[in-house]
């Protein structure tokens, strides 16, 4: 017996954590994961071999999050997650919130853009065309918060409250779509937030805070009325296989609370990440103004002074 129509069978075992992680999954996510895991490898490899340094932070934080995808995609968990709505949403945050953060930390596009060499004189190569795309009016467009903000929110309650998750549920294709469609807005949701790579978005510290917790609130609201609720509101999960021993309300309530877990665990991790980067900023700023006033002889301080000695003759 088949789920959906797409070739998953119905009669699973009930769900442990030692099945859900067995190898499985899906294919396109697979093969995704093998070539940014390469492509990112070969970026590091070309800077090391001329000499270039690159943080092993970043390394280590962009492999974690093709991790993360892979964890939930490319194991039965995926299959679990055509099934069980509390599975399906530890899918949809970890690809949503979790992997997005890892990834934007190891800074792929700043890496892309070290790794490919500079075309000739009155060409264009691979490193222009992305520099022309970051800087086109279409990623001004989908980096602002008056697009992320709702983009986010949109996948939520846009996606579960109507026909259309059904709808593509029904398909391989369609359950790819999605989760592609998650991966993509989380990235655009906390790439001009998380602020390592160059982007045309770029506001100050305390505003990137303040785009952070616009977003955050309504995916509390979201597994709040899904907790609330008094019967299954997503059809597709509405009649659970008999196999899998669970009760359809029971397992959206998990869900539920799953979605307003993730709504704060993501936002310590950026909370903190953001912090780290304004102090190094800061300091940063601080050792450029030492280094001046070593070059001036401080002409700044200086100045300041003789404009209090001012004040205090016409006091006088």
């Amino acid at each position: 017996m088949d789920h959906g129509g797409h070739g998953m069978p119905m009669d699973l075992p009930p769900f442990t954590l030692a099945r859900g992680l067995e190898f499985g999954g899906d294919t396109f996510f697979l093969v995704g994961c093998v070539v940014a895991l390469a492509l990112y490898g070969w970026g590091v490899a070309r800077l090391m071999r001329r000499g270039d340094r690159w943080p092993a932070g970043r390394t280590v934080s962009f492999v974690l999050g093709v991790l993360t995808i892979a964890l939930v995609m490319c194991t039965k968990l995926n299959d679990y997650g055509m099934v069980m709505f509390s599975v399906h949403m530890v899918q949809h945050m970890v690809v949503s919130m979790v992997s997005p953060i890892l990834l934007l930390l190891g800074a792929p596009v700043t890496l892309t853009l070290r790794a490919l060499p500079t075309a000739a004189r009155g060409r264009k190569g691979a490193r222009e065309l992305l520099v022309a795309l970051l800087h086109s009016r279409y990623m001004r467009i989908v980096s602002h918060p008056a697009f992320t903000i709702p983009m986010f929110i949109a996948s939520l309650y846009a996606l579960y409250f109507t026909p259309l998750f059904d709808f593509l549920m029904e398909s391989k294709a369609g359950h790819i779509a999605m989760m592609s469609h998650f991966l993509l807005v989380g990235l655009f949701f906390f790439w001009p937030i998380m602020g390592v790579d160059p982007g045309p978005h770029r506001p100050g510290y305390v505003m990137r805070m303040l785009e952070l917790f616009a977003g955050m609130p309504f995916h509390a609201f979201f597994g709040i009325a899904l907790m609330m609720a008094s019967e299954p509101m997503i059809g597709t999960y509405e009649h659970p296989p008999t196999s899998l021993g669970i009760d359809a309300l029971s397992d959206q309530t998990a869900a539920g609370g799953i979605a307003w877990a993730f709504s704060e665990i993501p936002s310590v991790i950026v909370l903190v990440a953001l912090l780290a980067q304004w102090y190094k900023s800061d300091q940063r700023q601080a050792r450029r103004a030492d280094r001046t006033a070593d070059r001036d002889g401080d002409q700044e301080l200086a100045a300041y002074n003789a404009y209090l000695a001012s004040l205090q003759t016409r006091g006088r």
